[in-house]
């Protein structure tokens, strides 16, 4: 059958031809971007996928730069914190060669103060100075801010949180009360009464040490008690006249503090009534047990009577303690708490309604791609000027400037070292937890998140780019058949020539 008007082969033909052409197109535009998606004709279903995993790369490789930066502010904190430890350290040896009475002449202790004076400023101007493009860093800015703290709360220090809304409040329930080690020893008058010629002798300890006391006839109770007191700095225990007896207890709290009495020399002392020695009752320390625990005669041997730590529960969580104070170190609120003694022994919940509410501040670190509070660390870096190192029971750093109360030349020199001794605590603390952050949560973040940028890039990668082996493959299929359409597309178009011979 021949045919001029409608020639088949050469629609056939050019069809083929179109589409090995539009193969050809594609392998060229691939190889030439690099990309098997440039438009979502190209897979629809491919192109939601690796966009979604574009964002999420972009977004996780952002969360790696503001890691570089927390590690980077933290890094300029920490220089300002060791130079302020090493001006504390400083101070300690100045208060040590200062209480050299007997060594020291009163010009060295005035220059001794001048020295003291001019490191307090310092410690203050590195406070003021230490910052991060104009923010500052060390005086308070990044420490968290609390109101309505209840009269319970001796101190307090937020080392983070984490929280939405306004404001967190901090609930304190006290489970077990805090207790101090001691005993009662119960003369039954108010003065000791041995036998002739003897004398009452008694060795007392703690954890600081031990002291061997004697005491003759006729002694008061308070003269013994004051005795006892006297060495309360070197043996870590104190004692109280009460009644017709002494309480021997602990300096401190916790179970870490303990009592002992053991008596070298009973020196005939009775024994036939009430008198001896006993326990404290274990939920009231201000009174004895009502059964004696050993006579005079038979303390040869050391008794020993330890404290008990405070038990209680922060925010519906058990809290670790250590005497009054307690804490709790979670991924979402680090906060430390000292109670005062009477709330420290009364369970129950701690202030009317909360114990201290966290209405803003600390220094907040975007970790994650995922902008929410879970993607969200939060660190308090708290001021570290010469008016906030030390505690209230103590005194502050400040106190130790010419014409205050722990000064050199004239203060206490005693309460001056143990003041110096708290700031290096808070100072190494917070340097402690600086590091941690470093070491822990931005080193630990930086490397998981680089690696998740990784994976995620090859999961994106596999999906949009192109495979040039397969590529390339294509091209030359595509380039072959384009010629092969061409030629076979030039023959049907002659096909129809040889109708002439009909007409010949």
């Amino acid at each position: 059958m021949s045919r001029i008007n409608s020639n088949v082969q050469s629609l056939i033909a050019q069809r083929v031809l179109q589409q090995n052409q539009r193969s050809l197109s594609v392998s060229l535009e691939r190889l030439s971007t690099g990309l098997r998606i440039s438009r979502g004709a190209d897979d629809p279903a491919g192109l939601i996928a690796s966009e979604n995993l574009r964002s999420e790369i972009k977004s996780t490789t952002q969360a790696v730069s503001n890691a570089n930066r927390a590690d980077q502010v933290v890094n300029i904190a920490e220089g300002g914190l060791q130079e302020v430890s090493s001006l504390l350290t400083e101070l300690q040896g100045l208060i040590t060669s200062s209480s050299s009475s007997a060594g020291i002449s009163d010009a060295e202790r005035r220059a001794n103060q001048l020295q003291v004076d001019s490191i307090l400023q310092t410690i203050d101007r590195i406070s003021g100075a230490t910052s991060f493009q104009g923010v500052k860093l060390l005086n308070g800015s990044f420490d968290f801010r609390t109101s309505n703290v209840a009269s319970g709360v001796a101190d307090y220090r937020v080392n983070a949180a984490k929280y939405s809304g306004g404001s967190l409040h901090t609930d304190i329930l006290v489970t077990g009360s805090a207790q101090q080690g001691g005993f009662y020893l119960s003369f039954g008058t108010a003065s000791i009464d041995t036998a002739a010629n003897s004398q009452f002798t008694i060795e007392v300890g703690g954890t600081l040490g031990t002291r061997q006391l004697t005491f003759s006839s006729s002694t008061t109770l308070t003269n013994i008690a004051a005795a006892i007191n006297s060495f309360a700095s070197v043996t870590g225990t104190q004692a109280k006249a009460s009644g017709t007896g002494i309480k021997l207890f602990t300096t401190e709290f916790g179970s870490a503090q303990y009592a002992s009495i053991k008596v070298v020399r009973a020196a005939g002392i009775a024994s036939a009534g009430q008198e001896g020695i006993y326990d404290l009752n274990a939920s009231n320390t201000n009174i004895p047990d009502t059964t004696v625990r050993s006579t005079f005669a038979n303390a040869k041997n050391t008794l020993t009577d330890k404290g008990q730590d405070l038990q209680a529960t922060i925010n519906g969580i058990i809290a670790t303690s250590n005497g009054k104070s307690v804490r709790i170190n979670t991924d979402f609120l680090d906060v430390e708490t000292t109670l005062t003694t009477s709330q420290a022994q009364t369970l129950g919940a701690v202030g009317s309604q909360h114990a201290f509410t966290i209405t803003g501040g600390g220094a907040d670190f975007q970790l994650s791609g995922q902008v929410n509070i879970a993607g969200r660390v939060s660190i308090g870096i708290q001021n570290v000027n010469t008016s906030m190192l030390g505690s209230n029971s103590s005194g502050y750093l400040n106190s130790l400037v010419a014409g205050q109360g722990n000064n050199l030349v004239d203060g206490n020199a005693e309460q001056a070292q143990q003041i110096v001794n708290k700031a290096i605590e808070q100072v190494s603390s917070l340097r402690g937890r600086l590091g941690a952050f470093q070491s822990n949560t931005v080193g630990s973040t930086i490397r998981s998140l680089s690696v998740s940028v990784e994976n995620t890039t090859a999961a994106e990668s596999a999906i949009r780019d192109a495979d040039f082996a397969a590529e390339t493959a294509g091209l030359t299929r595509s380039q072959i058949l384009v010629n092969a359409s061409t030629n076979v597309l030039g023959l049907a178009n002659q096909a129809p020539q040889s109708v002439l011979q009909l007409l010949g």
